[in-house]
């Protein structure tokens, strides 16, 4: 297939290109804007394969996004090209309103186009995936999971715009017809991960023996899924989906912000020993998060019974796993962490009156 990529260029979307490419031997076309999350170190090991092809541009760019189409006539679309940082979002909402919902807005409505210029098999074959969170879904209690059914309740922003372009996606299905299918993933984590976020921050952090700062108590949940099996579950929702349908992915690895914190001060401590003592002693409990939702977890039964997904990492291996990446690839993620050194953000700032 002749698969277009948006956002390619960042942590999950550059995955699923290395897959496309790498495993399943799929033609790519990567849409990406090369914002301070996406870089194209992260797709290098790609990029001379006669099946790939980049594309720099704004998903809210109607006329580079209809160039691309009429162009390379893709088979079928990956839409992941999102702002994604809720720490970003409280600060500064704008770029998120503008690239996850206006710039899906733009890549249904183009789709939708190029689509009705189809024909035959071209047409019948043609999926739009767009890729989404379970942050939509708002925070649960002590018990219970995330199903395909659960009413959205965003918190923040971020996943304010998210559920908003879901919603949307869904509309370019019942209203226009367009072959769309929807993903909400939980927590994803593994190599080439931006170091703003809780688990490449705290490896980078650990390894210079910084201090490792802590949300509220640390005991706020996630279900952590290896960006490696997120993208083989994206691949077969792409392929097998029905259109209409929503499909969560998860990887039933639910752990406390702490809890994972500790996780990879103890694996620190194991692969790159040194004077200084435990890395636990770097934990430093912070204000928490405005809004921080309490737990997340999926229930990923309808992508596993219907389509035959299965993780294949544990939360144990798919966190070793990382830990040896980032200690053994400080050549891409040293540029990073000079354009962004760890600063906390997302604080909430007030004028006095």
């Amino acid at each position: 297939m002749k698969i277009l990529v948006t956002g390619g260029a960042g942590f999950i979307g550059s995955a699923v290109c290395r897959l496309l490419i790498d495993e399943i031997g799929d033609q790519v076309v990567n849409l990406d804007k090369l914002t301070y999350a996406g870089t194209l170190t992260s797709v290098a090991e790609i990029a001379d394969s006669p099946d790939y092809v980049f594309v720099q541009a704004d998903v809210t760019d109607r006329a580079a996004v209809e160039a691309v189409f009429n162009t390379h006539r893709p088979d079928a679309v990956l839409h992941l090209a999102a702002e994604s940082h809720v720490d970003r979002s409280i600060s500064g909402a704008g770029p998120f309103v503008e690239t996850n919902i206006v710039g899906t807005y733009v890549m249904l409505d183009c789709a939708l186009d190029y689509w009705r210029g189809l024909e035959g098999a071209a047409k019948a074959a043609f999926r739009f995936v767009h890729v989404s969170t379970d942050e939509v879904y708002g925070s649960l209690g002590a018990e219970g999971l995330f199903e395909e059914t659960t009413a959205y309740a965003p918190t923040s922003p971020y996943s304010a715009s998210k559920a908003s372009a879901d919603h949307l996606a869904m509309a370019w299905f019942h209203t226009y017809g367009l072959p769309v299918v929807v993903s909400n993933c939980s927590n994803n984590y593994g190599p080439y991960h931006f170091p703003e976020k809780l688990i490449p921050l705290m490896i980078l952090n650990g390894l210079e023996r910084r201090p490792l700062p802590v949300y509220g108590d640390g005991t706020n949940i996630r279900d952590w899924l290896f960006v490696e099996d997120h993208a083989r579950a994206l691949r077969m929702i792409l392929e097998q989906g029905r259109p209409g349908e929503k499909y969560n992915v998860g990887g039933r690895n639910e752990r406390s912000n702490l809890q994972v914190v500790q996780t990879i001060c103890d694996l620190l401590d194991e692969l790159a020993p040194g004077p200084g003592g435990s890395r636990r002693d770097l934990i430093t409990f912070v204000a928490d998060r405005p809004g921080h939702d309490r737990r997340y977890a999926i229930d990923a039964t309808k992508l596993e019974t219907e389509l035959g997904w299965r993780a294949r990492d544990t939360f144990e291996t798919g966190i070793r796993k990382t830990v040896e990446w980032y200690l053994a690839r400080a050549d891409w993620w040293t540029p990073l962490r000079k354009t962004y050194d760890g600063a906390r953000l997302g604080l909430l700032t007030t004028e006095a009156g």
